[in-house]
């Protein structure tokens, strides 16, 4: 099989493989994945640089996130499966060998069925962006008659977030760097949008709301907007934060928080539970089968371009979700 493998970590044209493979076959309840396209995430880029630690295994085949037909199912796993579209979880989570290549083979409840209006593109994009913003917006309960803040707006989660609580029946409020990720936010059905850029954002939140504090904040910098969220969170509000990338270890200010009654989800979208995990998946396969989400592919890479695709989502210009093709 083509495949894209690293042997040992740093820079992504450096150390990134093209080449052939032996084609995998499945275990034990096991499925055998025909990918037609892989999912390029922040997460993937990290492990492949380094910045997450030594190499697990001897050789990895990166990326998490993928599209495909099983081709072939391992012992236990109903033949029934055969020739189904899929997408993929946690294909590289722990595991030598993701879905940057033709095959990949994973647990068969780790491939979930993908609705026929979803193309591979975008079902390459469910397994970390699409869940991440459907667990950080549904974990605590339904939504509706709520008010939700979505903080980066225009990024992969973010923007599925802002669409995934609309859908639910929240009110939404999302916050954004300028007005080219305004334009994206505001397409994706946010009620209002705000640059966090241009001015005082706690106030432009609460102008937004008329005066009313947020039920729920989306949060992909915990740190850096602690201040913000709690000068906008109503009592018994939620933060679900996924990321603290500009201050790693905050200073949390517990009294004005305890005395708010606040919960602080944090949250990492490879450890679900079971059952977390099982909503997810409903929650997204109702919303697909309701067309309830656009996709915001920002560039498409072929399977020998896959470098350039890590150099693109490194560089944190593209505003979408970066996918390798193999279709």
């Amino acid at each position: 099989m083509r495949a894209v493998w690293y042997e040992t970590t740093g820079v992504a044209e450096t150390v990134l493989r093209h080449g052939l493979l032996e084609d995998p076959q499945p275990g034990p309840g096991e499925v055998r994945v025909a990918v037609r396209a892989s999912g390029v995430n922040p997460s993937d880029v990290k492990a492949r640089s380094g910045a997450r630690g030594p190499m697990p295994f001897a050789r990895v085949i990166p990326h998490s996130d993928g599209a495909g037909e099983i081709d072939a199912v391992g012992a236990g796993v109903d033949p029934a499966r055969l020739n189904t579209r899929v997408w993929l979880w946690n294909a590289a989570w722990q595991r030598a060998d993701g879905s940057c290549a033709d095959y990949v083979c994973v647990p068969a409840h780790q491939a979930v069925p993908l609705p026929a209006n979803t193309g591979w593109d975008a079902g390459a994009c469910l397994g970390i962006p699409a869940s991440t913003a459907c667990h950080a917006v549904f974990a605590d309960g339904d939504v509706t008659g709520q008010t939700v803040l979505v903080t980066g707006g225009a990024g992969a989660v973010g923007h599925y977030a802002i669409q995934l609580a609309r859908w639910g029946g929240a009110r939404v409020i999302a916050t954004v760097s300028g007005d080219e990720k305004a334009a994206v936010a505001r397409a994706a059905g946010a009620h209002a949008v705000i640059n966090y850029r241009a001015g005082d954002t706690a106030a432009a939140i609460l102008d937004a709301t008329g005066g009313t504090r947020v039920d729920r904040i989306v949060e992909v910098e915990f740190g850096g907007n602690l201040a913000i969220s709690a000068a906008v969170l109503a009592p018994g509000g939620v933060i679900a934060a996924y990321g603290s990338m500009a201050d790693p270890t905050p200073r949390i200010p517990f009294y004005p928080l305890m005395f708010n009654h606040v919960t602080v989800r944090m949250m990492l979208v490879y450890l679900l539970t079971a059952p977390e995990r099982a909503r997810v998946i409903t929650r997204l396969h109702d919303a697909l089968e309701a067309n309830a989400l656009q996709h915001r592919i920002a560039a498409h890479f072929a399977l020998d371009e896959t470098a350039r695709a890590h150099q693109a989502v490194e560089s944190g210009s593209l505003i979408g979700n970066a996918v390798v093709m193999l279709d």
